[in-house]
């Protein structure tokens, strides 16, 4: 497994997975049929560090850092994560989790903060439990899914 960051080249393999990971309308909040462009936009927005996870050549997994906030909160991180759906099971959201916390470190940030992590996304919040990060708080009805309806949501912090 390689994580490095995302060249331009890549984003044809980013949109490929956020494609199928919006599609779930589990883990993000757009919408599942947003385009190619929208997608691109937010994901690869030049004030992110975006990197890719590959496995034999073959991107599985993108993520991004950025600040939380402009000025006295550009000391936190945030950050975006995604997986393809046919790669689950294979550790890659753990190990860009790892990699986001040290990326995290080596670029300055204090802290990483999750503004909303799907309460229904069990996994992933487990995920970033196991990863040290704790709920701060719990946001109600804050995502609209289409299969549970309003939906809460967890903001999740930690050190780095």
């Amino acid at each position: 497994m390689l994580i490095r960051k995302a060249t331009d080249k890549d984003q044809e393999a980013i949109w490929e997975i956020a494609r199928e990971v919006i599609a779930t309308a589990e883990g993000l909040v757009f919408y599942p049929d947003s385009s190619k462009e929208k997608m691109l936009d937010f994901w690869c927005n030049p004030k992110r560090h975006v990197y890719v996870t590959e496995i034999e050549g073959e991107v599985l997994g993108t993520y991004f850092l950025c600040d939380n906030q402009p000025d006295m909160g550009s000391h936190v991180a945030n950050g975006g994560y995604m997986t393809h759906p046919k790669a689950g099971g294979k550790g890659i959201g753990y190990a860009m989790g790892e990699h986001s916390i040290e990326e995290a470190r080596r670029l300055g940030y204090r802290s990483m903060q999750f503004n909303i992590v799907f309460k229904s996304n069990e996994r992933a919040v487990r995920l970033w439990q196991k990863l040290g990060f704790e709920i701060v708080g719990e946001l109600p009805e804050v995502v609209d899914l289409p299969n549970l309806g309003l939906t809460n949501a967890y903001v999740m912090w930690r050190r780095v």
